[in-house]
């Protein structure tokens, strides 16, 4: 491991340490600033199921890449910064409230989802639960919106990153709308019609990895018009990469350590890489086996455990890797061209950061 990786590295873990301790702050300062928070209960809960979800952690990749791409261009402390990585981390505690619903998914993060804490709070009254569920999620969303539009910034900076975060805002939306479709059609042909590379592109690549990479550099004063090119085809690569492990995790994942329950794609009928790879290789009684776990709520461990033996059978994990690992290759090669112009230990960690995505185990 050379100089510029284990420093990558280094200012990584330094740029997750210092958001937790910001996004701590900003939620407790949250309900004083929120006045309409005191008017009854309902306000105060949904706070406090998104500050519970947000500050359970994940992988804070954007905050990463946010703080990276800002260092592309100067190590100086850019003004803008941490109203940006709080705006993405709201913007993703939105939708991963959104999907948890639309998964009927009991758990996120080790711990309840929030549609599922909902449901305890409110047992007699499901409809309610559900509406207090999907207005956090908008809460959220919102905040997002507003912690960027508040920052301390000149005019035109603060509209230039408003605008990529709308962006992204849509693009998000969308990349669920598209979800659903991908899910509802259940046909075997549908999983190759490109509407699982279109998802990845709204749901990962355009949303994890090229709106951070945009708002940092915005918030540094470079100009995108010249890298934008080369930055799409970075998300493009890195995002898939990255979404096709999420993919893998699912079925050969470790769920103590992923803070999800084995087979949760496979049970709420998620039309992933995974399950198309499985689709296309079995036959018969693997095939309806696989089939009918797709999209069945309370398929059994047992289940899970035979279609992840199938899996193996057919050498799926090994094809999988393969694939995560050509896209993060890739993604890293074209990083590289990056030093002509721009920080070289920091160009390093957008080098190692698709690699180190091959495996990754949350």
């Amino acid at each position: 491991m050379n100089s510029h990786t284990v420093s990558a590295l280094e200012r990584a873990a330094a740029h997750q340490q210092r958001f937790e301790v910001s996004f701590a702050r900003y939620f407790a300062e949250l309900a004083d600033d929120l006045n309409g928070a005191r008017l009854g209960r309902f306000p105060a809960r949904c706070l406090d199921l998104l500050a519970q979800l947000s500050l359970r952690g994940g992988k804070r990749i954007r905050t990463t890449l946010l703080y990276e791409a800002a260092g592309l261009v100067t190590r100086e402390e850019v003004p803008g910064l941490v109203e940006a990585a709080l705006s993405l981390e709201l913007l993703h505690s939105h939708a991963l409230i959104l999907d948890d619903i639309m998964d009927d998914s009991p758990t996120r993060r080790g711990g309840p989802s929030t549609y599922y804490a909902c449901r305890e709070d409110l047992p007699d009254h499901p409809q309610a639960a559900l509406g207090l569920a999907m207005m956090t999620a908008d809460l959220a969303g919102f905040l997002a919106l507003r912690v960027l539009s508040l920052a301390d910034l000149p005019a035109d900076r603060k509209q230039a990153l408003l605008d990529v975060q709308l962006g992204v805002t849509t693009d998000t939306v969308l990349g669920q709308v598209l979800d659903l479709e991908r899910d509802v059609n259940s046909s075997r042909s549908s999983a190759d019609d490109g509407l699982l590379e279109t998802v990845c592109e709204y749901k990962t690549s355009r949303y994890t990895v090229l709106a951070p990479m945009r708002l940092g550099l915005l918030a540094a004063g470079q100009d995108l018009a010249e890298h934008e090119e080369s930055l799409r085809r970075y998300a493009r690569l890195a995002g898939l990469s990255g979404q096709i492990r999420d993919d893998y995790l699912d079925l050969f994942g470790d769920p103590d350590v992923t803070g999800k329950p084995a087979g949760a794609d496979l049970r709420a009928g998620r039309h992933t890489y995974l399950t198309r790879e499985l689709l296309a290789v079995t036959s018969d009684d693997e095939h309806e086996t696989v089939k009918a776990a797709l999209g069945s709520a309370d398929s059994p461990p047992w289940t899970i455990d035979r279609i992840r033996d199938i899996a193996h059978r057919h050498d799926v994990h090994i094809r999988l890797q393969q694939t995560i690992d050509h896209y993060a290759h890739a993604a890293s090669a074209e990083a590289s061209t990056w030093h002509r112009h721009w920080n070289g230990e920091a160009v390093a960690l957008f080098e190692q950061l698709p690699l180190w995505n091959t495996h990754r185990n949350r």
